[in-house]
């Protein structure tokens, strides 16, 4: 009797292992349209609402589901409180808030680099900068979409298929 609870509780512990890393498959993509949405109404508040960086991370902030609007509060909250460059407070909140993210390292070079550039230019550049930007952000949004359909599937079985094996091996 209790073989066949440790041997369901082993098979049940892995299945949900492999389901979250299928919902950490499924969440990057998700996280990536956000962070271009985001992306875009910054431009939109940039060149069209001539709205101040720290008043546009904060209306974005309200606009954005978590973990995106923990980064743009942060960033928001950097900018008001402390003494401190637009390109340090970037910098900061993104280390502050990537490791509750999906996102990749590949992600986070493209927003530290466009952080450098945050605030250093007319508009016209500041447009220019957020849509090169944002063609990065689409070709990791596209291997995010390939990694997707790739390994969805496999991840979930190898959860299930290794705790089976694992109770076959300790009977």
């Amino acid at each position: 009797m209790m073989k066949m609870i440790g041997a369901i509780v082993i098979i049940l512990a892995t299945t949900w292992t492999g389901f979250e890393a299928s919902r950490h498959l499924n969440e990057r993509p998700r996280q990536l349209r956000l962070l271009k949405s985001a992306l875009q109404s910054l431009e939109a508040e940039i060149m069209y609402g001539h709205t101040p960086l720290h008043e546009a991370s904060r209306r974005i902030a309200a606009q954005m589901s978590k973990p995106l609007s923990w980064f743009f509060d942060a960033f928001a909250k950097k900018l008001t409180n402390t003494e401190t460059t637009v390109r340090e407070a970037w910098e900061e909140s993104l280390k502050e808030v990537w490791k509750l993210t999906a996102l990749k390292q590949g992600e986070f070079e493209i927003m530290k680099q466009f952080g450098e550039t945050l605030g250093r230019h007319d508009r016209v550049s500041q447009q220019k900068q957020i849509q090169l930007t944002l063609t990065h952000l689409e070709r990791e949004e596209q291997d995010a979409y390939d990694r997707q359909a790739k390994y969805e599937k496999m991840v979930k079985s190898l959860g299930f298929l290794s705790g089976l094996l694992l109770v076959i091996l300790l009977l």
